[in-house]
């Protein structure tokens, strides 16, 4: 039996979850910068993901580190990753867990 789309789209939140913003401690999934992770049933993958703000010093290096890992996740044929500003992200965007590792709660 192969890998179902739900199999998939739980390793690829798996990877995301690795990924840090260098200047915040928590992850960007958790952060809620990733907006939405598209699975068409070829594997192919897109992701709409936003930055804590447009002039953050990783706009050119993080989305290419989610394309690149999320690509490496074992059934993912390919991956694309979309920068999008809207909605703007703001704090009320976190997990509760970021939130209390942030010490907004």
């Amino acid at each position: 039996m192969g890998t179902t789309t739900i199999d998939l789209e739980n390793n690829i939140v798996a990877v995301l979850k690795t990924i840090y913003d260098p200047e915040i401690p928590v992850d960007v999934y958790e952060l809620g910068l990733i907006y939405e992770v598209k699975i068409d049933k070829d594997a192919n993958v897109e992701i709409d993901m936003t930055l804590t703000s447009p002039n953050c010093p990783v706009a050119e290096t993080m989305p290419k580190e989610v394309e690149d890992k999320v690509g490496q996740v074992e059934g993912v044929k390919s991956s694309k990753v979309n920068i999008v500003f809207d909605p703007a992200w703001d704090k009320d965007m976190m997990s509760e867990e970021a939130k209390l590792e942030l010490g907004f709660l």
